[in-house]
């Protein structure tokens, strides 16, 4: 199969498949309005707007996403939230990259009474810096994978590691957080989605790093990296979030999402179901 490769949304793309003209056309637009609506790092994108005013973002993708956040936010008992917008920004991971440290700033805890949504979209009632991070990317590889329903034979949507795979096996490794040359184990996919999360990944200043407890808006200390193994990427995605904070084994069992984490001082935790291979339990 023939491999494309390009950038988008802030990583690097591959999608491995029999495509056609049209069919890249159509992955471009699906990423372009994605990007148009739910980057904060864009000016002109809908929830910028949100959070400068508030308002409406006429989107389908918010209730899947919002849905799955309410889900996170109750398994981690709010340290995962979709307004932790406010507290990357103040740490210095904003639209301008100024990776200033700055003071540590807590996302409100009852984000959902400023947030609604439905169908059609959603709304928030006072400005709200949304930020998508612990499962946007998951989410559009899946409508990227929609996308190409109809291209035949097998497919691999890569986004920079969040992939699903349609068809024969793929074997992926579980890349070492602390040395990219490594990994720490290996996969095979068929007909599933992989996605992971490591502290390494968007990293600056001392300890400052994107994974973030929403209710003190400083850096988790625990674990070093996560990876998701689901029938879905959005899923896959979100529990890789969620396994940096207590209750996220949990909601992983009850999405049937099968898992590995390593902490920071190289131990190594996985899922009952998990059929993948572990080198080692330490680094």
């Amino acid at each position: 199969m023939a491999i494309w490769r390009f950038d988008a949304i802030g990583t690097r793309w591959e999608i491995e498949g029999d495509l056609d003209g049209s069919d890249r056309s159509a992955v471009s637009e699906v990423i372009e309005r994605f990007d148009r609506e739910w980057s904060r790092f864009r000016d002109d994108s809908a929830v910028t707007r949100l959070g400068s005013a508030g308002g409406v973002l006429e989107s389908a993708d918010a209730a899947p996403m919002l849905d799955a956040y309410a889900a996170l936010s109750s398994a981690t008992a709010g340290a995962v939230n979709p307004l932790v917008g406010a507290s990357l920004e103040a740490l210095g991971y904003d639209a301008a990259y100024t990776l200033d440290a700055g003071a540590a700033l807590a996302a409100p805890a009852a984000w959902s009474e400023v947030v609604a949504w439905n169908h059609q979209g959603l709304t928030a009632s006072a400005p709200a810096l949304i930020d998508v991070g612990a499962l946007g990317k998951g989410r559009l590889v899946d409508l990227v994978f929609s996308a190409l329903a109809r291209a035949p034979g097998d497919l691999v949507v890569d986004a920079g590691g969040d992939m699903r795979v349609r068809g024969s096996s793929v074997r992926t490794a579980l890349e070492h957080p602390f040395d990219a040359t490594k990994a720490i184990g290996v996969v095979e996919l068929q007909d599933a989605a992989l996605c992971g999360s490591a502290i390494n990944r968007r990293a600056w200043g001392d300890g400052l790093h994107h994974v973030l407890d929403a209710r003190t808006g400083r850096p988790v200390r625990t674990w070093a990296a996560t990876w998701a193994l689901g029938a879905q990427a959005m899923r896959a995605d979100a529990i890789a979030t969620a396994l940096f904070f207590d209750g996220g084994p949990a909601l992983a069992a009850d999405w049937g999402v099968e898992w590995v984490r390593m902490t920071t001082d190289g131990k190594v935790e996985r899922s009952a179901g998990w059929t993948g291979q572990l080198f080692t339990t330490r680094p």
